[in-house]
């Protein structure tokens, strides 16, 4: 299937710290065609090969046993959690991603747009490692069509985030792999992280207090409610304005004392860039492609614990990689559709009031 490529960049993507500082990240994904998502458990030593337009890539195999969603290509997780606590999620960068050209000398470490992220949850613990493995060219992103995509390489930039709290953005730029501190855990899409990070400075005077009423010729004008503290805050969905509003979001954030419950204020705030079908939409070719979020999702990199729910099915469900059996020689699926909505019916519960 064909479709444009900027009607799939709705991705945000958070993080957020319990009072003694440990991190829960979270994000969205948003694909603007219909693909079908899938869970997936990948034990260790399990081997896989990079994917490119002329043959096989970079050959690996699995150091750590990794969960996540499968969308676009067979067992390759485009978001995802590893049993160090690592987690790494592709972000749609359109216009912006552009790879290393494929050549025969590079050809043995190369690997796809999506190849690169399962590689990340596959191999690393920490963000340090993950640092340190890109800047020593160990690997090359190469332009690499994907069979449900169209005629070019889908354009991906990368968040990764690690069980000490860090975190950084990588960005496939003039052909070179671009990492960036990302202190804040907030990634949306184009433009560059970079870009969004001195967008910050024009909203430096958004504040959760309310603001102070004000007196004009002895009349005083009282703000109108709750919230105006945060007046002119963006609020439509483009790349821009969702990176502000989620930092907003995330800066203001009350910390909770545990991590499960840091996992449901992650679910809190990402309900806000929930996009329902029809709000965001692009006729490409007399096709109109709807931009939807298709998941959401939580990891908590402690418990080890992969939380979700999809757009047909809003009970959040969980993953334990602690329940996984590392070492196993199979890899687990489950179709993140195959349960339907169910609305709990606690109509025999009502009692009489006394």
């Amino acid at each position: 299937m064909l479709f444009a490529q900027s009607a799939a960049d709705a991705c945000t993507g958070i993080m957020l710290r319990t009072t003694d500082g440990k991190a829960v990240s979270g994000r969205t994904l948003e694909f603007g065609i219909e693909i079908s998502s899938s869970l997936v458990a990948i034990p260790r030593n399990y081997s896989f090969v990079g994917k490119t337009d002329n043959g096989d890539g970079l050959k690996y195999k699995t150091k750590y046993a990794v969960t996540g969603m499968i969308t676009f290509q067979d067992m390759v997780i485009a978001d995802g959690m590893n049993s160090a606590g690592l987690s790494s999620g592709i972000f749609f960068f359109p216009t912006l991603a552009e790879y290393t050209p494929l050549t025969k000398e590079n050809q043995s470490k190369a690997l796809s747009p999506l190849d690169f992220n399962h590689w990340v949850l596959s191999q690393f613990a920490t963000v340090e490692e993950v640092r340190a493995a890109v800047e020593n060219n160990e690997v090359v992103i190469v332009p690499t069509v994907l069979d449900n995509w169209g005629p070019t390489a889908p354009p991906f930039h990368y968040a990764v985030y690690d069980k000490n709290g860090n975190s950084i953005v990588i960005e496939p730029m003039n052909g070179k792999l671009v990492v960036s501190n990302n202190p804040i855990g907030v990634l949306t899409n184009s433009p560059s992280f970079d870009w969004h990070m001195t967008n910050l400075r024009n909203y430096t005077s958004l504040k959760p207090e309310n603001a102070d009423s004000m007196t004009i010729e002895g009349l005083v004008f009282p703000q109108l409610g709750q919230g105006s503290g945060m007046y002119g805050i963006p609020g439509d969905f483009t790349p821009p304005s969702r990176f502000v509003r989620a930092t907003a979001f995330c800066a203001t954030a009350d910390p909770v004392e545990t991590t499960f419950e840091t996992v449901k204020e992650v679910f809190h705030i990402l309900n806000n860039f929930d996009i329902p079908k029809g709000f965001s939409r692009e006729v490409s070719n007399g096709v109109v492609h709807a931009d939807y979020t298709m998941v959401t999702c939580a990891r908590d990199p402690h418990a080890l614990k992969y939380y979700y729910k999809t757009y047909n099915n809003q009970d959040i469900k969980v993953i334990d990689l602690n329940e996984f059996d590392a070492d196993s020689k199979d890899i687990l699926i489950l179709n993140s559709e195959a349960e339907k909505d169910v609305f709990n019916n606690v109509s025999k519960k009502l009692k009489p009031l006394k």
